[in-house]
């Protein structure tokens, strides 16, 4: 596994919390939505399972709905616990960024 695999697989349920917690999105959705943000190497076949645990977890909840064209779609929205988690990770996200950031300039933490 690369390294930014590595690195994705820590954070891809913050980003998936934080698209549906913007709006309801289907899985095919979500994989485009993650591309357009510059993530073009997270596989529909690396959010299914994510979205599975999320779910199990009561983060999001899914709903299968009629599609315009083609098989019904599972759209999912994020539950409160959900929208909890979500606000843990960005004061985690917050609380780990700068100082990596720091690091990785060479900067002194003082």
């Amino acid at each position: 596994m690369s390294l930014r695999s590595q690195l994705l697989k820590g954070i891809l349920e913050g980003c998936i919390l934080s698209i549906i917690s913007h709006e309801e999105v289907y899985g095919y959705e979500l994989s485009v939505k993650l591309q357009s943000f510059g993530l073009s190497d997270v596989s529909e076949g690396s959010i299914y399972p994510v979205l599975l645990r999320l779910q199990k977890a009561k983060l999001i909840s899914g709903e299968m709905r009629t599609s315009p064209s083609g098989p019904k779609r599972k759209y999912y929205h994020i539950t409160e616990e959900g929208e909890n988690t979500l606000i843990q990770f960005k004061k985690e996200w917050e609380s780990i960024k700068l100082p990596v950031e720091q690091i990785i300039k060479g900067r002194d933490g003082d």
